[in-house]
């Protein structure tokens, strides 16, 4: 069955609008008496019928709702510096498959993009496609700060914090036991700066390093985000 993220659903009457409304009709085509799933990002799954298809919108009769377990155990969170081009659509994607549970967007030193709501907006979007493709129920928020500092200061409640710098020669910290609440730090394109390096220890983050080669802000991303996941036994 077709999935869609609903937002309204009143008296066991789900309403489908706006892009999801204009992607179930005019490109899967759907019909009325047709079954789907619907979810609402907060953790329920809804099998409903279609019963309305109009103009602006779909009505769908909820024939069996249930919560569904596809959600990390662990709290994971992605701390990114925005990215030049579509880089950063990609990380949060991928990073939404992953499992991640929060991600926040932040600007720094070397930083040679910029954010505006538009921007925000579509990262929001493209995070809730994502959710929608790999089948989880719930939504990771984007929030974005604007320096460095604040988006580290978010992280006081997580019990591992990474700073993934690539000029440091060793991890402070050993991933292989890893456990509990993550959160972890990309920077950008231009990399980070020893300030910025001794500012991330001073809000109690570990330095970790991806090996010998650099590797593109995206590629670092995704490649931290799955070893995180799986030392976290996420992906068993």
């Amino acid at each position: 069955m077709r999935r869609f993220f609903v937002k309204k659903i009143e008296n066991d009457v789900a309403i489908l609008s706006g892009e999801e409304f204009l992607h179930a009709k005019q490109v899967l085509r759907v019909k009325e008496g047709q079954e789907i799933i619907l979810f609402n990002g907060e953790g329920m799954e809804y099998v409903a019928r279609i019963i309305e298809i109009a103009k602006h919108q779909m009505l769908c009769q909820i024939q069996k709702m249930e919560k569904v377990d596809r959600e990390s155990k662990v709290s994971i969170k992605m701390l990114l510096c925005y990215l030049k081009g579509d880089k950063t659509e990609l990380a949060v994607q991928k990073a939404t498959e992953l499992g991640v549970k929060e991600i926040a967007i932040f600007s720094s030193k070397n930083c040679s993009a910029y954010m505006n709501e538009n921007k925000l907006l579509r990262l929001q979007k493209v995070v809730q496609e994502a959710t929608k493709q790999c089948k989880r129920t719930i939504v990771p928020q984007v929030v974005y700060y604007a320096t460095l500092q604040e988006a580290l200061a978010s992280c006081s409640a997580y019990q591992n914090k990474l700073f993934a710098c690539e000029f440091s020669n060793k991890s402070s910290i050993n991933m292989q036991n890893l456990s509990g609440s993550t959160a972890f730090v990309i920077g950008s394109e231009g990399g980070f700066t020893q300030q910025e390096l001794e500012l991330a220890k001073a809000y109690k983050f570990n330095e970790v390093t991806l090996g010998k080669r650099i590797l593109r802000a995206e590629t670092a991303a995704i490649a931290l985000m799955a070893i995180i996941a799986f030392q976290l036994n996420e992906l068993n």
